[in-house]
């Protein structure tokens, strides 16, 4: 309509309406503009009607603010491709370029919103929190939006996504309040819903809980605004509200409070603006009787007589207007070049070339922020981050941050229900305690059981124990694994103790009588006794003791060697000397019964060969076990000491000998031991006086009984946690109860004589050897055992040697008996009295082996080299890794560090 013929281009007016665009025309004069369609609020200056005509081609559309209309209508723009801008509509459906090409707007997109209300829910450290959406495409898409980023960023879960329908039915709200108390460890609501939606939200809550459970999470459709809060203030306490970056414009407050029913006729809904701000009705026929509403005046004022707000969006508004006329003025330069009005280019204004003018537009807005647009035609997200606060009665909100690509927090600003600074709690399960992994619940990460890593794990991260490696054992908090204590058998130890006690006595025992023989070498006993054979056998008795110190010194490549050569040859020394004596006893006697004439083989180096061949047999096997295998180990056997409780765990540093080797290596002195115990047995019958046939008897009984205990005892005890202490002791004793019985038997008699009673070594009548053995064999046949004189009286000589036989057999039938019982006591419960008594510590069940492939259990040992060997830290024993067999496992390590 129009009531003058002037014209001026592109000028247009914008109205701002609920969800009602405003159109720009291509040809729209000034004069030709009319706020109602029968243009009866518009007067000519002439004072005739106004000439109505149709409007031109609409080219470009401002709005609008609801993101569902913005939708319907860009669906329907797209198909004449004219560009829309929108103010208000932040839905993120909205940035698809695909499905809506020419749609662009000044405010961001929920997309930016979610990810800054997921960034504020994570600085918070809340991790389980709910949501509730107005039905339609702003809230359903701003919660789908603000659920794909907290997947994305991980951390976060949703104990429960409520959506509020379109027109909600009565108690709906308080159903909605329910179903969010149903989780109460999820304090926290992330609103995406309408004002009024919010309004009764916090009504139902405040019905149900009363104030300071829920906290709020608000989107920009609650921003700043006083109206969802409105009686509600303390529900709405605490609240954390976002919105896009803005500024009131003064000079639209000075505008709209001016505004009256007189002067603001040409907008249509300006009256019932009217009658709803001041309740108050402007016809008196809308008035009831008893309602208590009044008629309206005209004299009301806004801001005066009522609260005024400026809308949020005004600015918006504005940058979204002066966008479409910025394009257009852009392009009018470049189509139009000096020229006022428009020129046959822009006559029809292409879409698609106006579009690309709106997306290059870069330019200050009314409140002095950049207007720009992306290729999708959304604006960069920069919102302010308030807090609903009451200070003093004060009800305000609070500015505590802003969001630009980046959450920034002022957290001194931040106050809680009650002015608590504490944050409240948001989290589905608390954090596990040290030691403790997350047992996650099936489909929410966010909630978890604790359980404990025992054993030998540790927490190797938040889900996930691992077992330590096999020399390592977790530390008090099971958070880590620190190396295993590695203990050997030390010289201060009881258990080193009374063997090495033993031990010295007995060589300082032995070096006595060796320098006693020596000194009355030529005496009759000594030589009676066989020089070159006692020799040798206190060769033996040395060694034997000598090898309770190889025994107890710490183990490395020199002490493992010399372990494998002199375990077993003092032994083989002390019993191939004896054998050979009593072989040869044997053999003269045997050989008296059938003739006599003397046997083969007896003279003393016909007796030292044999001893010295016997004595290369347990050389060869010793010889042959270096050659299989050529370099003897130290290692550090970590299964011994694994106990169930891994404090008590220990690494025991040993030579690389297993028990089937240190029964090859014995059991040759073992047979040597039982083959000279038969001979003894069967030259028991030789009379008093000849030679050592008796006591050598009764050195191998006691020696088979001390051995026989041995035997349990050793491996009886492998599965002790004590095994290391009670085996050496038990080997090192029972080799030197072996000396001793043997120095003490053939050899402390004959020192005793010599030195106390040298009357009695004295030479008898000498006898040829021939003589020797005759008479040895009439003896047997003539003479029965006590012979008498004629008259049946025992003679003088055969009383003394009844008599000598009671001492000895009386002594050393209670020697032995006592060493059997003492050996037993001292080796079986001793170990056991002193593990319970001294350290009840140690009296726990032993860790179960854990079956690793088809049920083989896995022996972990370390190897140790004394030199040459890579040098490791302390504390670390990591090196190369070899296979010993098909279950062990060897690591070469540094000795020094274990000394």
């Amino acid at each position: 309509m129009s009531c003058c013929p002037t014209s001026r281009w592109a000028r247009a007016s914008w109205t701002r309406a609920r969800a009602t665009p405003t159109h720009w025309s291509s040809r729209s004069p000034s004069c030709r503009r009319s706020s109602r369609k029968d243009g009866t609020d518009v007067k000519c200056l002439s004072g005739g009607p106004p000439i109505i005509t149709k409007p031109e081609r609409v080219v470009g559309v401002i709005g609008a603010s609801s993101s569902s209309v913005s939708i319907m209508v860009a669906n329907i723009l797209r198909l004449f491709k004219i560009p829309q801008v929108s103010y208000a509509s932040t839905a993120p459906e909205l940035s698809d370029n695909t499905r809506y090409d020419y749609f662009s707007r000044v405010v961001p997109p929920d997309t930016y919103q979610a990810q800054a209300m997921v960034d504020i829910v994570k600085f918070m450290r809340w991790n389980y929190v709910s949501t509730v959406a107005s039905e339609g495409s702003y809230g359903e898409s701003g919660v789908d939006a603000f659920i794909q980023k907290s997947r994305e960023d991980g951390g976060v879960c949703i104990a429960q996504s409520v959506k509020i329908p379109r027109e909600p039915k009565p108690g709906e709200f308080d159903k909605i309040i329910n179903r969010l108390r149903d989780n109460p460890n999820a304090r926290v609501v992330v609103l995406f819903a309408s004002e009024d939606d919010i309004r009764r939200l916090l009504q139902a809550a405040k019905n149900a809980s009363g104030p300071g459970h829920f906290i709020w999470i608000g989107s920009d459709s609650w921003g700043s605004k006083i109206s969802p809060v409105l009686h509600q203030e303390e529900m709405a306490e605490g609240a954390i509200t976002i919105l896009p970056k803005r500024q009131p414009i003064k000079g639209f407050d000075r505008y709209f409070i001016s505004r009256t029913l007189d002067n603001n006729r040409r907008n249509i809904w300006f009256a019932e603006f009217w009658e709803d701000n001041f309740q108050c009705k402007l016809s008196r026929h809308a008035l009831k009787k008893g309602s208590g509403i009044k008629k309206c005046t005209n004299h009301e004022r806004i801001g005066k007589d009522s609260n005024y707000e400026q809308e949020g969006k005004v600015q918006f508004v504005i940058d979204a207007v002066y966008a479409m006329a910025h394009a257009l003025h852009n392009m009018h330069k470049d189509l139009c070049p000096g020229r006022v009005g428009l020129c046959p280019a822009m006559e029809s204004i292409n879409g698609s070339m106006l579009l690309k003018y709106i997306r290059k537009v870069n330019f200050t807005g009314i409140a002095g922020i950049p207007v720009v647009f992306n290729v999708n035609g959304d604006a960069p997200g920069r919102y302010e981050i308030f807090q609903y606060q009451i200070r003093n009665h004060t009800k305000e909100y609070k500015v505590i941050g802003h969001w630009i690509d980046q959450l920034h927090l002022n957290v001194t600003d931040i106050r809680w229900p009650g002015g608590s600074r504490e944050v409240p709690t948001s989290i589905c399960s608390q954090p596990c305690r040290p030691g403790e992994r997350k047992k996650s619940v099936k489909g929410m990460p966010c909630c978890w059981h604790c359980e404990r890593c025992d054993g030998y794990q540790y927490l190797a991260d938040t889900h996930t124990c691992k077992m330590c490696r096999f020399d390592l054992r977790p530390n008090e908090n099971h958070t880590a694994c620190q190396p295993i204590p590695i203990i050997k058998l030390e010289w201060s130890s009881p258990w080193a103790l009374i063997p090495v006690f033993i031990a010295i006595l007995g060589i300082s025992a032995t070096f006595f009588v060796v320098v006693t023989f020596v000194r009355y070498n030529d005496t009759p006993i000594v030589k009676a006794s066989g020089r070159e054979l006692s020799y040798v056998l206190l060769t033996g008795i040395f060694m034997c003791y000598a090898t309770t110190f190889l025994m107890i010194s710490t183990p490395d490549v020199g002490v493992c060697s010399l372990r494998r050569i002199f375990l077993g040859l003092g032994m083989s020394i002390s019993y191939s000397a004896l054998l050979t004596k009593t072989n040869r006893i044997y053999r003269i006697f045997e050989q008296g019964k059938k003739s006599v004439s003397a046997p083969r083989f007896i003279s003393p180096a016909s007796q030292l060969v044999i001893a010295f061949s016997l004595i290369a047999v347990q050389l060869l096997g010793v010889c042959i076990w270096f050659g299989m295998d050529p370099s003897p180990l130290a290692i550090i056997d970590y299964e011994d000491q694994r106990t169930a409780n891994p404090e008590l765990a220990r690494g025991v540093l040993k030579c690389d000998i297993s028990d089937l080797s240190l029964i090859c290596l014995l059991g040759y002195s073992m047979l040597l031991m039982v083959t000279c115990t038969v001979y003894a047995i069967k030259t028991r019958g030789v009379p008093e006086t000849f030679n050592e046939a008796k006591p050598i008897g009764f050195t191998m009984y006691t020696t088979c009984i001390i051995w026989l205990a041995f035997i349990p005892i050793f491996f009886g005890t492998s599965q002790s946690a004590e095994k290391l202490y009670i085996q050496t002791t038990t080997l090192t004793i029972s080799v030197s109860l072996s000396a001793s019985v043997s120095l003490g038997l053939l050899y402390m008699p004959k020192v005793y004589v010599v030195l106390v009673h040298p009357e009695q070594n004295v030479p008898k009548r000498k006898r040829s050897l021939k003589a020797v053995v005759t008479a040895a064999a009439m003896s047997n046949k003539f003479l029965p055992r006590g012979a008498s004189d004629p008259l049946g009286r025992p003679s003088r000589n055969s009383a003394r040697a009844w008599k000598h036989k009671l001492y000895i057999q009386t002594t050393t039938l209670t020697i032995s008996v006592s060493l059997s019982a003492s050996v037993s006591l001292g080796l079986l419960y001793m170990p056991k009295v002193y593990v319970v008594l001294v350290h009840p510590s140690r009296n726990v069940p032993k860790a179960q082996a854990q079956p690793e492939g088809r049920g083989h259990r896995r022996r972990h040992v370390q190897q140790v080299h004394s030199q040459g060997g890579p040098q490791t830290q302390r504390g670390g024993q990591v090196g190369t890794l070899r296979e010993l067999g098909n279950t062990s496992f060897v690591f070469k390590a540094n000795v020094h560090q274990l000394q």
